[in-house]
């Protein structure tokens, strides 16, 4: 069963290695809703309602023990010098 939410627009379970060959799969989760709290577009209850479908995907699936949110490539910015 793969991770479907209206916030998301995408997600894939993807396996972590750590240097000491430890692994962890982790479901990453693309999203178009700012994720800075800093940002004058950020709103908390999209975020707390897009991590706790999240978690409950991950309680109910068992294929990842995290998730990470993460914005869309082409919606970062450039660090300012």
């Amino acid at each position: 069963m793969a991770f479907s939410h209206p916030l998301a627009r995408g997600a894939k379970v993807w396996t972590a290695k750590a240097p000491d060959g430890a692994e962890q799969r982790v479901l990453v989760i693309v999203t178009t809703i700012s994720l800075e709290p800093g940002n004058k577009a950020y709103k908390k209850s999209l975020v707390e309602r897009l991590s706790r479908a999240a978690h409950d995907y991950l309680v109910d699936s068992h294929e990842a023990s995290s998730f990470l949110l993460i914005s869309r490539l082409r919606d970062w910015k450039g660090a300012k010098a």
